[in-house]
């Protein structure tokens, strides 16, 4: 008789739970923030609980022969988070033992069970509700990459999401000052998307080696924790702007929202970015959400860079219009000053790009901070 032993996706330890269909680790029923290749270790090493597992097998395992980062850093810090998400220690080792820098072997009690008995006993009777997700937030993204001072890039693919699926009018997005309160938060899923009124999230994460990113997305049904959806994204820098949108698009698809002939046509324009004068965006606008003087200064510095290497980039004269409207608002420029500079430059990203949402906004706030024209700036606002 053939097998009839239905597949495991549970693999339980010590109060800790993996679910390899829902790409989750959980502890007493509450999700942690464990993605991508972390987490797939740690699945190899439980499924092989007890054994010696080798470096070379879990390159094999968990990093495709075409992986563009460096093994050996990329595996050390992936044990490293593994063993910070279990509250594990290398030198008295509960979970993951380290054996001659080149093998580990999982040593606690795992046991697996059957994907007919999966549902976790920590959070049982779980489905996802019949209502239409018409409401989501972007939480902000995992910085994975490997070299420091990278959050500029993660935050900036944080915003850059929210910014592409706001285009979407049919669906109500949490704005960033909103979702970025969530950073490094401990809550469940389910108590965020209560907080936040919304029906559905996307966490995920980001990788960034040279010229090379990968994008880990889950859009998760917040009142269930439930996923629908997930994929990983290996793409070069320059396509960075149409990967952005190309997830928006996936997005408006999974939570079966019809585009207008109008949003799919904005969702397909992007074009591939100059790699350096998109780096000096991000760097301008993480500066810009600081909201100081002194960093609304260095975003203008960046965003000049990125004028001066590419003049055609109509982000970097959008990013420049609110950066002289901050200065403006708070007087740390003269308003006489401030406001009309930001006004050219919103005009001028127009004119580089009629489409680009951020200049209309723009605009709309020197209607009515500087120039108290309430009417065109409830025009330019609608």
């Amino acid at each position: 008789m053939p097998d009839s032993q239905p597949p495991v996706r549970i693999l339980r330890f010590d109060g800790f739970e993996l679910d390899r269909r829902a790409g989750e680790l959980r502890k007493g029923g509450v999700k942690l923030r464990l993605q991508g290749q972390p987490l797939e270790v740690l699945a190899t090493l439980l499924e092989r609980a007890g054994d010696l597992v080798t470096r070379e097998e879990l390159r094999v395992q968990v990093w495709p022969a075409n992986t563009f980062v460096d093994f050996d850093h990329s595996l050390h810090n992936a044990i490293a988070r593994l063993r910070e998400a279990l509250g594990d220690s290398a030198d008295k080792p509960r979970y993951i033992e380290t054996l001659t820098r080149r093998c580990y072997r999982f040593i606690a009690p795992v046991e697996a069970v059957p994907s007919q008995a999966s549902v976790s006993s920590l959070t049982p009777g779980r489905h996802a509700e019949g209502r239409p997700i018409q409401a989501l937030a972007v939480l902000p993204l995992e910085d994975l990459s490997e070299a420091p001072g990278h959050e500029y890039f993660a935050e900036g693919m944080t915003e850059a999401l929210i910014t592409s699926l706001a285009k979407i009018k049919a669906l109500r997005v949490i704005s960033r000052t909103s979702a970025m309160q969530y950073k490094g938060a401990r809550k469940s899923l389910p108590q965020i998307g209560r907080e936040l009124n919304v029906d559905a999230v996307i966490e995920g994460s980001v990788l960034r080696s040279g010229d090379r990113i990968r994008i880990n997305a889950q859009l998760i049904h917040a009142v269930t924790d439930q996923h629908l959806w997930a994929e990983s994204y290996d793409r070069d820098f320059r396509d960075i702007l149409s990967l952005q949108s190309e997830i928006a698009g996936e997005v408006a698809r999974q939570v079966k929202i019809i585009l207008t002939p109008e949003e799919t046509a904005r969702l397909e324009s992007e074009k591939p970015v100059d790699p350096e004068a998109h780096e000096l965006y991000l760097k301008a606008r993480y500066h810009w959400n600081k909201r100081t003087e002194e960093n609304i200064r260095k975003a203008i510095s960046y965003l000049q860079a990125a004028i001066d290497h590419d003049p055609a980039y109509a982000q970097a004269y959008a990013g420049l219009a609110d950066a002289y409207n901050i200065l403006g608002y708070y007087n740390a420029l003269p308003p006489h000053e401030a406001y009309p500079k930001g006004t050219a430059a919103a005009l001028k990203a127009l004119e580089l790009d009629a489409a680009l949402p951020e200049p209309h906004a723009t605009l709309g706030v020197v209607k009515r901070d500087y120039e108290w024209d309430w009417q065109n700036f409830s025009a330019r606002s609608s």
